[in-house]
């Protein structure tokens, strides 16, 4: 039972830590994020089922397709929902893209149907057997890609030339344009990689649960409470907390009951947040006077 939860709470985990990193791209460039996060992995799911089920194209395709139209959608918000209010210098954008994703819910809502479906994965298919307990190899492969992701966003806005230019227009965008950095164009990037990992998040893990409009929402919500206890400013850090957050979420779950669930593992939050204001693995902002 105790194997059974720590590896179902790893995988999902993983997947809150995969959407978390979404939060940390957008945060580390422009200071904003994209509250339809969580929008955007029922979106990665729903067009993943829709290509790959409903219209029979090749399942490698259909992902492909997928998470390039999530990377348009996060354009698209950056653009409609983002871009006009923070050049302004005001905070609306946070109630644009919580009401963007409402309609994108209530799109899919009306388009896709209500009712729950299944999305069928040969990873998801037949169990394998590890320690005398049955594991499926899609609860392997989540946490290796989000692990693989983070250590790739990690080294690229540290060690890349690229990299380091986007985190140079959170720093100083005045700076950044001078020195001929694309502020907008790196803004839109990042927004446009945020919602791409969010509906890899959404493939990944609709073989585990299900497909249907209301999907995303709790699960976005989950990301975030991660992205802020690992410390939205690191990669490693999101990426981690989200594990833990499964961790935490499987082992009350299992031993406890559901109904224990989302009290203890949000209270965990908050008592860590209380000791690590900044995160866990995030670094107190520093200020010139």
């Amino acid at each position: 039972m105790l194997f059974s939860a720590i590896v179902s709470g790893i995988a999902v985990g993983s997947m809150y830590g995969l959407i978390a990193l979404g939060y940390h791209v957008t945060y580390v460039v422009s200071s904003t994020v994209n509250f339809a996060q969580g929008s955007c992995v029922m979106l990665g799911a729903v067009l993943g089922y829709v290509l790959g089920i409903r219209l029979g194209l090749p399942m490698p395709l259909a992902i492909v397709l997928s998470i390039l139209l999530c990377g348009l959608f996060g354009l698209v918000v950056e653009r409609l929902l983002v871009r006009p209010f923070a050049e302004r210098g005001s905070s609306a954008w946070l109630m644009a893209t919580v009401a963007g994703g409402i309609v994108v819910d209530n799109v899919v809502l009306f388009t896709f149907g209500k009712e729950p479906r299944g999305f069928p994965s040969f990873l998801a298919a037949k169990p394998i057997e590890i320690f005398g307990m049955g594991v499926f190899p899609l609860q392997i492969v989540i946490p290796l890609v989000g692990l693989g992701l983070a250590v790739i966003l990690q080294f690229a806005f540290q060690r890349t030339a690229k990299g380091k230019a986007m985190l140079a227009v959170v720093q100083n965008k005045r700076a950044a344009q001078l020195m001929g950095i694309n502020v907008r164009r790196a803004v839109a990037l990042s927004f446009a990689l945020s919602t791409a990992l969010a509906g890899l998040a959404g493939i990944l893990i609709a073989p585990l649960f299900s497909v249907q409009s209301d999907m995303g929402t709790l699960f976005g919500i989950k990301a975030f409470a991660a992205a802020i206890l690992g410390g939205i400013g690191s990669a490693w850090g999101v990426m981690l907390a989200g594990i833990l957050y499964g961790l935490i979420e499987a082992l009350v779950t299992s031993f406890a009951g559901s109904s224990y669930t989302q009290i203890v593992a949000f209270a965990v939050v908050i008592a860590a947040l209380a000791i690590r204001p900044n995160g866990l693995l995030g670094r107190a902002g520093t200020r010139k006077v």
